[in-house]
């Protein structure tokens, strides 16, 4: 048996023959090829995918720009007195009386009926990053403070600058969208902020600004009616 086992390899090892260098090139070559179809078919799998994603991102920012102009503009019929008090509000969810507030209040009962609290977003980064605002420069305050941080504009303003997008500030109404925010100056040194919306000015073609400047929510045209110092989109907290 031992024999015959010995025979059997001796014979193959007689008919052995190893490859050429052009088989063995060839092989290669082979090998390469494939190599690159699949490195090629992955990236456009990559790509494809990345595409995809991008666009549901797009469309979804899009409509969430769309719902926030539009209860922006159903806030124009509310009857609100304005009272820039300081007054103690729950936490979260908290607002204060609801015939009353302020040209933040527009801002942050608009952003709740789309279901973002910005009194929480904005707290919570205050107290993970007080140095960052300008509570203690502005207000000598050493603390967050839950009840009147988010109502202050100058604090939504670093806000949607670390939280959202900061957009380019210009002189050309198409530059501004509906969602979108605008904070101005007054005048010595009065903030202002108000909600772009979709509807536009009969006299000017200007998207209208929904804002509460003294008589409540109004729908005006009112975009560069002041010094514009911030242009912002802020989409909610973002997943993590």
């Amino acid at each position: 048996m031992i024999l015959a086992l010995w025979e059997g390899i001796r014979d193959l090892s007689l008919t052995y023959s190893p490859p050429t260098l052009r088989q063995l090139q060839s092989v290669e070559m082979e090998v390469q090829s494939k190599t690159r179809w699949c490195l090629a078919l992955a990236a456009f799998m990559v790509v494809t995918f990345i595409s995809v994603v991008s666009q549901t991102t797009q469309a979804s920012h899009q409509e969430f720009m769309r719902r926030l102009a539009a209860v922006a503009v159903e806030r124009t019929h509310h009857t609100v007195r304005y009272v820039s008090d300081y007054v103690r509000i729950t936490y979260p969810d908290g607002d204060v009386p609801a015939d009353t507030g302020v040209c933040t209040d527009e801002i942050i009962r608009s952003y709740r009926a789309v279901g973002i609290d910005l009194q929480k977003e904005v707290h919570v980064d205050i107290v993970h990053n007080f140095a960052a605002y300008p509570n203690k420069a502005r207000w000598l305050l050493a603390h967050a403070d839950s009840n009147i941080d988010h109502r202050r504009v100058p604090n939504l303003m670093v806000f949607f600058q670390r939280k959202g997008e900061t957009l380019s500030i210009t002189n050309r109404s198409e530059d501004y969208s509906p969602g979108e925010l605008v904070t101005w100056d007054l005048g010595g040194g009065v903030p202002h902020i108000g909600i772009v919306v979709d509807q536009k000015s009969g006299r000017t073609g200007h998207n209208m600004v929904v804002h509460n400047i003294g008589e409540g929510p109004k729908m005006e045209d009112v975009l560069f009616n002041w010094k514009i110092t911030g242009h912002y989109r802020y989409y909610g907290p973002k997943s993590e």
